[in-house]
């Protein structure tokens, strides 16, 4: 049975870049590329990046079954320690990883949690 998990990465990123390359990192890295359809074919995640000062907190959750849970890891650490996204217009979107670790599930994140192990 799918279970929920959190993933917690800091970024360094320019005030100018655009915090959703972020999530369309992960997503292309869990998924292959970030514009596909539903459902997610490795692992139902959902992305959030928050800028803190010159730092962006990424919180990923995802459902995966338990022995599953290392991979998405290291595909979430893969996409946040290359650095850049090649956008569609062909912009790089760039930042630079500072850490990253599992975080639990947070009370605040039940609903998301739930609807991603339904999925």
């Amino acid at each position: 049975m799918r279970e929920v998990f959190a993933h917690e990465a800091i970024v360094a990123m320019g005030p100018d870049q655009d915090v959703r390359s972020l999530g369309a990192a992960i997503t292309a890295a869990i998924c292959g590329h970030w514009q596909h359809e539903p459902p997610c074919p490795l692992a139902p995640h959902h992305s959030r990046a928050e800028r803190l000062g010159p730092d962006v907190v990424v919180r990923t959750l995802f459902a995966v079954e338990p022995d599953q849970e290392q991979e998405i890891r290291n595909r979430i650490t893969a996409a946040m320690s290359a650095g850049s996204l090649l956008g569609l217009d062909g912009l790089a979107t760039v930042w630079t990883l500072r850490r990253g670790e599992p975080s639990p599930v947070r009370a605040n994140e039940s609903d998301q949690a739930e609807r991603l192990r339904r999925s």
